[in-house]
């Protein structure tokens, strides 16, 4: 019986790359192409008439207002002094505020007295106080600092104690079982454990760290990001409110992933345990 003839065999495929969406680069590809998408969504809509152009205003036209202020230094001006303002406050705030919670940790006594009034603080809208605040610190920096510091102060406070009360109870009970008294305790046992609350805050705080400068700008100033938006909103220039907003949403941005790296750096047991979730 004669042999059988082989069949040729195909010379295999180059392989295509593929992009992954499920990766860094796939995430930031499909992201990108989303922020491109609306943009053109929104530039063909005001061109074939759909939108108005006055009343939401145009990529084009807000590219072209961004372009001149960057050229002319305004842009940068404006952005550096809020963002010197929101991160003072920040700052101020995170850093009196968790001092204030880890100190409730002391005194269970003075912690249930104070704990009402911390409640019916953090239940006023901080930007209510803006008024208040420009009146008792001046149309000056101090006003927009102080009211940052009135936002994130307070979210710091509340997380630094909650933090401290849930503080590991077992290693407290060895550390006194081993003759350690009330500061060693505090300082081996309940900071550190409070530490990652703590800086999980700042994601939160810088956020607020800008809506108090920027509203303090509202109020009152002649610099800043908040001032510029105002003026131009009173002026009707949409594509110069939309060149303040775009600038703000950067500078959060960045400042968040700056944050994040902080906390990667300080916390790196934590990113290793976020880092190997598993799949369902």
């Amino acid at each position: 019986m004669p042999d059988a003839t082989p069949l040729p065999k195909r010379k295999p495929r180059a392989a295509r790359r593929r992009i992954h969406f499920n990766t860094p680069l796939g995430r930031a590809t499909l992201q990108a192409l989303a922020v491109i998408g609306f943009f053109a969504l929104w530039e063909l809509g005001v061109r074939t008439g759909w939108i108005s152009a006055f009343l939401v205003g145009s990529p084009f036209g807000i590219f072209a207002v961004g372009y001149k202020m960057i050229a002319s230094g305004e842009l940068l001006s404006d952005t550096w002094f809020t963002l010197f303002e929101a991160i003072l406050g920040f700052v101020i705030g995170t850093i009196v505020g968790s001092l204030m919670g880890l100190a409730l940790w002391y005194s269970v006594f003075v912690a249930r007295l104070v704990e009402p009034f911390i409640v019916a603080i953090n239940s006023v809208p901080k930007i209510a106080l803006a008024p208040i605040v420009v009146l008792w610190f001046g149309t000056g920096l101090v006003s927009k600092v102080a009211l940052s510091v009135s936002l994130t102060a307070i979210v710091a406070l509340i997380a630094a104690y909650q933090a401290a009360k849930d503080a590991d109870v077992d290693l407290q009970s060895l550390l006194i079982s081993m003759g350690a008294d009330k500061h060693q305790v505090f300082f081996k046992a309940v900071v550190p454990s409070t530490l990652p609350s703590i800086i999980a805050t700042f994601r939160i705080n810088i956020g607020f760290g800008l809506v108090g400068a920027v509203v303090g700008e509202f109020i009152s100033s002649q610099r800043g990001l908040g001032h510029l938006i105002y003026t131009a909103s009173s002026l009707y220039d949409l594509n110069t409110v939309w060149v303040g907003l775009f600038t703000l949403m950067i500078m959060g941005f960045v400042l968040y992933y700056v944050i994040d790296m902080i906390e990667r750096t300080s916390l790196p047991w934590k990113q290793s345990n976020t880092t190997h979730q598993v799949q369902v």
